[in-house]
């Protein structure tokens, strides 16, 4: 996914430094060119042939190396750099920065760099809450430094409170944010329902149907990577949500209703993918059930449908997408519930269809406006998520 980026790692003096191995060998298994630049205290905790070995690019300590492919290496790998992440980042360092210091192969680097710098801070607790530290940070987050907390916890030197690094898996993601897609969702709001919803029969028991949110959480990453400012209602689900996204946690049809309502005149796409519960036990049923009646034929009420609502209410210039998943006429039901539900693009798909439906990693869809009719191959649903979004793009 990175194919064609390069990023530059610098590391400082901190036992932290080890952990940076691992996020360049990440990097480079994504196919992104890693160079890695480090102070000379980073290699007192970690050797610079370490680095070497796992990005295949020369590890770059000192400002005046004369074994070095560049004519003025700070200034070539700054041009050639899509971002700069700092990690983990000294005190000493952050004070540099904040303050325009060039006085080694880091400092030099990052003062000619006019990409992203991403600063990952990694010290002691005391050092870290001193107020001059703070005020540093602070200086950096007014030149548009990007500024990745540190996690709480206990500190090699066992001191236990903030200052710790962040995780490997962290800094990817900031990276992943900042490189991995072109903004083209920048400034745009996109509200995105995912999952199932569970209507309650009686306090164990509840309707609801197969639904992972696995495409619905798809959506929610790419149009985040893709700058967009992205807000997922999402039915209880086993995934991890995707970082930098608001999560809204819903549990029934009406919740999910309710928060889609309130949240949708401020966006300007909306994507229906959750597949709510069309059904709940009426409030005959429910007290036949509270009464511990005969409940063998369970009255049933269809939940309130939320596409169709924000269909007719929806504000000029918004965009709305639903699903339709079928198992026989597709393109008929679902041009019918194009045009029933005042929606702009119907994603469908047939649950018979081998690799498409719930539980997959993958999906067969084809995309349904009132212009054209789109059928995709077999794709991850990532890829699926990027092409519904480059779709709904072209509607705007």
């Amino acid at each position: 996914m990175l194919k064609g980026k390069t990023v530059i790692l610098g590391v400082t003096g901190s036992i932290a430094a080890y952990k940076i191995a691992n996020l360049a060998s990440i990097l480079v298994k994504q196919h992104c060119d890693v160079h890695v630049i480090m102070t000379e205290n980073a290699t007192n905790f970690i050797n610079p042939i370490t680095f070497e070995s796992l990005t295949n690019n020369k590890c770059l300590v000192d400002t005046f190396d004369r074994n070095f492919q560049f004519h003025i290496a700070h200034v070539s790998l700054a041009q050639k750099a899509d971002a700069m992440l700092i990690a983990p980042a000294s005190a000493n360092i952050i004070a540099k920065l904040a303050h325009g210091i060039a006085d080694d192969m880091l400092s030099t680097t990052a003062l000619a760099c006019n990409k992203p710098i991403l600063v990952s801070p990694a010290m002691n607790t005391r050092m870290y809450e001193n107020p001059i530290t703070q005020d540093n940070i602070e200086i950096l987050r007014n030149y548009d430094f990007t500024i990745i907390e540190p996690e709480t916890g206990r500190l090699a030197c066992n001191d236990i409170g903030a200052g710790k690094m962040a995780s490997e898996t962290v800094l990817m993601d900031y990276l992943m944010r900042e490189i991995a897609c072109e903004k083209d969702l920048y400034g745009k709001k996109i509200l995105i329902t995912a999952g199932p919803t569970r209507e309650a029969i009686d306090p164990v028991r509840f309707i609801s149907n197969h639904s992972t949110g696995k495409m619905g959480y798809a959506l929610a990453k790419q149009a985040m990577l893709r700058g967009a400012d992205v807000t997922l209602v999402t039915g209880p689900t086993a995934l991890t949500p995707p970082p930098f996204v608001e999560v809204i946690p819903v549990e029934s049809a009406k919740d999910m209703f309710e928060e889609v309502i309130t949240l949708a005149a401020s966006q300007d796409i909306i994507i229906k993918s959750a597949a709510v519960a069309d059904y709940k036990p009426s409030s005959v049923a429910t007290e036949k059930i509270k009464k511990k009646e005969d409940t063998s034929v369970m009255e049933l009420v269809r939940t309130q449908d939320i596409l169709s609502h924000l269909g007719t209410n929806k504000k000029e210039g918004q965009i709305l997408c639903g699903f339709s998943m079928e198992t026989e006429n597709l393109l008929e039901n679902s041009r019918t519930k194009l045009e029933k539900k005042h929606a702009d693009m119907i994603v469908a798909n047939n649950l018979k269809e081998s690799g498409a439906g719930f539980g997959t990693d993958t999906n067969v869809v084809t995309m349904i406006t009132k212009e054209d009719t789109i059928k995709l191959p077999i794709l991850s649903k990532d890829e699926v998520a990027n092409c519904i979004l480059s779709k709904l793009i072209c509607l705007l």
